[in-house]
């Protein structure tokens, strides 16, 4: 019976998605819906006590990501968006990734949205030549952190992050990735 149930639900997820998913650049047109992805992940599913106040670059994605030199990505599925990943640009040939959100009914290997998501901000640094990247989470996001590891992404101590890092309060756990050509 479960492989009938799972069966339906790929059937039912392939019906009601009839576009390939895309990547693209996104503004300050989409600050709303950003949030709306966001904070109902990391505040209801993840229990993450993080609120807008505490995170004022989601109102002005163009000052805070493109102006620096950085980018903020959005991925839609049939015009609608369902994930995000965004880098800031901290000078020293380095940069932070920040706000790697996928809506829980997009997860998984069946799109592969993280992933896409992720090569996608990869390419972009090592067109301007970012050759560092580091990222904060939260220990509760396990499933995250097994992601940045088998991306080879490597988990280094707070004190080991560069002065330039941009740190978030709620962080705990810190990652580092050396890109190589």
């Amino acid at each position: 019976m479960i492989y009938v149930v799972n069966y339906v639900v790929l059937y039912y997820k392939s019906m009601v998605m009839t576009t390939v998913p895309t990547i693209t650049m996104i503004d300050n047109r989409f600050c709303k819906e950003i949030i709306d992805i966001i904070l109902p992940i990391q505040q209801i599913e993840f229990n993450v006590p993080i609120t807008l106040e505490d995170q004022p670059d989601l109102l002005d994605i163009e000052a805070n990501y493109h102006q620096t030199g950085g980018g903020f990505w959005g991925a839609s599925v049939d015009d609608e968006l369902v994930g995000t990943i965004a880098l800031i640009a901290t000078g020293h040939q380095a940069g932070a990734i920040r706000k790697m959100f996928v809506k829980k009914a997009f997860r998984g290997k069946e799109l592969g949205l993280a992933q896409q998501l992720l090569e996608t901000l990869i390419a972009y640094c090592k067109s301007v030549q970012i050759t560092d990247l580091y990222l904060g989470t939260v220990t509760k996001l396990q499933a995250a952190m097994r992601f940045y590891e088998r991306n080879n992404f490597k988990e280094i101590k707070k004190a080991d992050l560069p002065s330039y890092f941009p740190v978030m309060n709620a962080d705990n756990i810190f990652y580092h990735l050396h890109l190589n050509d």
